[in-house]
């Protein structure tokens, strides 16, 4: 019989892995703030993997051509926000097919049940997406994604730690049946990331799905755009620009966009604008977004304007994270009883 492989050897650096879907033309702002200016300060301290989870956007129909473009926005974005392909793989979900194979081991590993449970397939369906089988098992292909790559932590906000259990749950009930072989994430939670409202509804988080165009600040808007969507940002009948998120959400979001991306205190900004309107801070808040929007815009433009190049980079970053994929997939076949190929 032959030996059993053995788990993986820690990296130098603690792993970290995270993906974003490329389901509409342009990241938003919340995209920016709550996720990319994390994963950039993450460069420092973890060996990186960032891919664009283009197989997980087939759950939703969508012309092929938009799909290929989307694709290389939101690897552009990724790189535009300040994640340094030369520090951090880069790269698209579909180009390591490993993803697929090792998804398909996870969906073995599933109840039907357990899988009926997963709030997401409930909640997307009864918004009347396709209820397909993809969609179904989307936490599975998900759980591969994260376990391809052995990655100690994955980061998310505190809300989305759920989201995690599935994969843990499924890492160990491989590594119980089988033996040590992949390696049991954990939540990376990032302290202090804003949540980026919507400027149409600012009870309700901006999302490039469930929000309207005029609620979003899409990083691909031009300054004209960005301004005129600000100031008709919806606030309340009153006139004090203060924090508070039960009363003043409009003018709370607002405060905390500035924030952000000035690096004031919202303690600050209330002392500021104290005896002022809201045009005001709407006016200052308009131009702290175009500031820090528009270098990003043009160095996208850059990429976009050389596919090849960026096809380029996101062929690098799947070499690297091929390395990786098939040294896991090698250790999962071996222990679930795959023959190898031999030529």
């Amino acid at each position: 019989m032959a030996p059993m492989s053995t788990p993986p050897a820690p990296a130098a650096l603690p792993r970290i892995l995270s993906g974003m879907q490329p389901t509409s033309d342009s990241l938003h702002l919340g995209n920016y703030i709550g996720a990319l200016v994390n994963w950039v300060g993450l460069q420092q301290d973890f060996d990186a993997y960032y891919f664009v989870a283009d197989l997980h956007a087939l759950t939703v129909p969508t012309d092929p051509e938009v799909l290929r473009r989307r694709t290389r926005v939101t690897a552009a974005q990724f790189i535009a926000g300040g994640v340094d392909p030369k520090r951090s793989a880069v790269f698209c979900q579909s180009h390591i097919t490993e993803h697929a194979e090792l998804g398909w081991v996870m969906n073995c590993l599933t109840g039907f049940g357990e899988a009926s449970r997963m709030t997401q397939f409930k909640d997307k369906t009864a918004k009347g997406q396709n209820a397909n089988v993809g969609l179904f098992a989307y936490p599975m292909l998900m759980a591969a994604d994260i376990l391809m790559y052995d990655a100690a932590y994955v980061p998310v906000g505190e809300d989305q730690r759920q989201h995690l259990e599935i994969t843990r749950d499924l890492a160990e009930r491989f590594n119980a049946r089988f033996g040590e072989t992949l390696v049991v994430p954990d939540a990376y939670i990032v302290k202090g990331s804003a949540k980026i409202m919507e400027l149409t509804d600012p009870t309700s988080k901006m999302s490039a799905t469930n929000s309207p165009d005029k609620g979003l600040l899409l990083l691909s808007d031009e300054p004209a755009r960005l301004r005129k969507k600000i100031m008709s940002a919806v606030t309340d009948t009153e006139s004090e620009v203060r924090y508070d998120v039960e009363t003043k959400a409009g003018v709370s979001n607002l405060l905390v966009i500035h924030s952000v991306l000035s690096g004031q205190r919202i303690e600050e900004l209330e002392r500021e604008f104290a005896g002022k309107g809201y045009g005001d801070l709407k006016k200052a808040v308009a131009e702290v977004v175009v500031d820090a929007v528009e270098p990003f815009r043009e160095r996208m433009a850059e990429l976009l304007d050389d596919p090849a190049e960026l096809d380029r980079i996101l062929a690098d970053g799947a070499d690297r994270a091929r390395e990786v994929a098939v040294a896991t997939m090698a250790r999962v076949r071996d222990r679930v009883g795959l023959l190898p190929s031999v030529r």
